[in-house]
């Protein structure tokens, strides 16, 4: 029931690391310029060793696939620019409200989709949504004051981060500043032991009602029993507990238990 990907996304620090580049024009500046934005300093091939990764910006299918084999001796991952095939890593269509990033790939299949996606999406996300999230980190010790477990506190920022919440994302305040330390000092978050029973009768996780879908992102263990399709098992929380019995003693927080027959 594992899922699979066909690729990992990761968001790298560069601050202070070196990132490499070959070629020029157009496609080898925004590269360049995106790198830089997110703290590195840009170098040329004679100074691979020990750069973080590097980027290839050349027309030419036999210079880049040369220029590539030899970073990649040096042991970087490389991206060949419009090669996918070619390369070690894809850059997404990227929306900025740092530091809350979102980076849409289709994995070289479609730029354009990628640019479209990215479009709609930026629709959605307000530009104080990057204030909201250095508002939370700065709340950090007073929520793990008020709500010392992790649960508690999980509990704590899914309710308030809810939709119509105090700290809806979608809308966030005015002053996260300032509601983001009132919400957190305000709000009781009780312990919670529940159990949540889901009979799965489709792979399509479309034909989950809402409730489910609600329970699988915010359950803290996850129990399959018999062939649940993978499709469903992703929609629970990644960092939830997986088991594939049901347990002699029930652990806090939310269980939810998929059925299939």
């Amino acid at each position: 029931m594992e899922m699979v990907m066909d690729s990992l996304p990761i968001f790298l620090t560069l601050t202070n690391r070196t990132v490499v580049i070959i070629g020029n024009g157009e496609a080898a500046d925004a590269k360049a310029r995106l790198a830089t934005a997110a703290g590195a300093t840009i170098v040329g091939e004679d100074a691979a060793a020990g750069a973080a990764l590097a980027f290839v910006a050349l027309d030419d299918d036999g210079e880049a696939a040369g220029a590539a084999a030899r970073l990649r001796a040096h042991g970087l991952l490389v991206n060949v620019v419009d090669k996918p095939a070619m390369s070690d890593f894809l850059m997404g269509a990227i929306i900025d409200r740092s530091p809350v990033l979102v980076a849409v790939s289709t994995g070289g299949a479609s730029a354009s989709l990628a640019r479209a996606l990215r479009a709609r999406l930026e629709a959605l996300l307000p530009d104080r949504l990057g204030r909201l999230a250095r508002a939370i980190y700065a709340a950090r010790s007073l929520a793990a004051t008020a709500h010392p477990t992790p649960g508690d506190r999980r509990r704590l920022w899914d309710r308030l981060l809810a939709p119509g919440a105090a700290l809806d994302p979608l809308a966030p305040p005015q002053d996260p500043e300032i509601a983001v330390p009132d919400a957190v000092s305000g709000l009781h978050v009780p312990a919670v032991t529940r159990q949540i029973d889901i009979r799965v009768t489709s792979p399509d996780p479309g034909d989950l009602t809402a409730n489910a879908l609600i329970a699988l992102g915010q359950c803290d263990t996850l129990i399959t029993l018999g062939p649940v399709p993978p499709a469903i098992v992703d929609r629970a929380r990644r960092d939830a507990a997986r088991l594939d019995t049901l347990p002699e003693v029930w652990q806090d927080g939310i269980t939810v238990v998929l059925r299939a027959d």
